[in-house]
């Protein structure tokens, strides 16, 4: 799978369940990003390959990617912020 036409093509879907988008290139903060026909704000540098928020999450919730969940938010996150190690926890690694 990969980007809809309600997507920017910088962002790749990798699954129609995840609560995130891939970077394909570097984004930065203000950029207005197109995710399923609705504009959001990058609110942080978001790195190539790196995962950024396309819906709020939840302290405790589940980042999914590639439709399963990879991990638990540590704190709030908002649309158009990077989700990493900063507030993510792994589902899978010791933290």
């Amino acid at each position: 799978m990969n980007s809809t036409s309600g997507d920017d093509p910088r962002l790749f879907r990798l699954s129609p369940e995840d609560n995130i988008r891939v970077a394909l290139q570097e984004l930065k903060p203000g950029e207005r990003i197109l995710v399923e026909g609705q504009w959001l704000q990058v609110q942080d540098r978001i790195p190539a390959g790196h995962k950024v928020a396309i819906r709020p999450i939840a302290v405790g919730e589940k980042v999914i990617k590639y439709g399963c969940p990879i991990g638990s938010a540590t704190q709030p996150i908002q649309p158009g912020q990077h989700v990493h190690t900063h507030n993510l926890q792994s589902d899978y690694l010791p933290s």
